[in-house]
């Protein structure tokens, strides 16, 4: 009888043991940026990871792994364990038009192994001009000495292939411009200081980091990207308002294996929403132009990443891009 009463209580002890170990988060989760720090997609994490941490009880780190267009990043997180202790933010640029147009570099099926649990931000985009040696001062001042110089006009973008590359091209397409691609692997800082220095004309520029030399008088602003005017560029029109039907800014997404338990994913998205809706990640959006856009379910997630897919495939197979191996 002792012995059983025993046993009994290892059993308990064990199933207790085994339940606390299988609740989520039992230890810190990472999230994986396909970026380098201080980028727009990093800096979004680091603010919403920080609140985060309260919520699910457990550090939440990032960790920076640029390169290759962002496969990198994306197959570290894909091949993990599939438990929902590595995560991975992306953007447009990686996590849309890398499966798009370089699927046959990844040693994944990205359809079949990336899921999207919800979404983060999105940033507007300002469509900048250079003041140097550049006379156009108004969208349509732009439009009309574009079109009156074919050839001529110089946009910057942060490489080939890029979502400000295609976003670029397919507006270019649209208002019946031809312009001249420089591409820039330096990234944001990096174009803006070519419409700094008149290397560039004209780019498409995160509206927080570009608004200093936009008040320095270095950059003009032509127009903002964004379904809706921004509060510090409140005299400059969004393209919707000009008669373009694109508005999306530059936005970020949190990412899991596709494998990852359906509760688990849910745990993520409900700390992410929470976090989002903090004083603190409010703030500091705030500071940045970032504007939170939150999913309201995993099946709202999913569905908007299918129209977004479906949205960028249809770009890529407008503009044609002759893209490096």
């Amino acid at each position: 009888m002792k012995r059983l009463a025993i046993l009994l209580l290892v059993l308990a002890v064990g199933s207790a043991t085994a339940t606390a170990q299988d609740k989520y988060p039992s230890k810190p989760i990472k999230v994986v940026v396909p970026f380098g720090p201080g980028s727009a997609t990093d800096i979004v994490m680091r603010i919403v990871a920080e609140q985060m941490r309260p919520i699910l009880g457990q550090p939440v780190l990032v960790e920076n792994k640029p390169g290759a267009f962002g496969i990198l990043a994306i197959e570290e997180m894909a091949r993990s364990k599939p438990d929902g202790y590595t995560l991975q933010i992306g953007n447009p640029g990686t996590n849309v038009l890398t499966p798009i147009i370089y699927k046959k570099k990844f040693k994944i099926d990205y359809d079949k192994d990336v899921t999207l649990v919800t979404r983060l931000s999105e940033v507007p985009l300002v469509l900048g001009a250079t003041t140097k040696d550049f006379p156009p001062k108004t969208y349509a001042e732009f439009i009309a000495y574009a079109k009156a110089n074919p050839g001529k006009v110089r946009y910057a973008s942060v490489g080939v292939g890029s979502n400000n590359h295609y976003d670029m091209e397919a507006f270019a397409r649209w208002a019946g411009l031809v312009l001249v691609h420089l591409p820039n692997k330096g990234g944001g800082a990096a174009i803006t200081n070519d419409l700094v220095t008149g290397d560039a004309h004209v780019a498409l520029l995160n509206a927080a980091s570009s608004m200093g030399v936009v008040k320095a008088g270095q950059v003009r602003a032509l127009a903002v990207m964004s379904d809706q005017r921004v509060g510090e560029y409140a005299d400059v029109p969004t393209l919707m308002e000009l008669g373009y039907p694109n508005a999306k800014g530059l936005w970020s997404a949190l990412y899991a294996p596709a494998a990852t338990p359906r509760d688990v994913l849910e745990i993520v998205r409900a700390a992410a929403v929470q976090a989002l809706a903090s004083e603190q990640v409010t703030s500091a959006f705030k500071q940045q132009m970032i504007r939170a856009v939150p999913s309201a379910s995993i099946a709202d997630a999913q569905e908007w990443n299918k129209a977004e897919m479906a949205y960028w495939k249809k770009v890529t197979d407008e503009v044609k891009i002759e893209l490096p191996d």
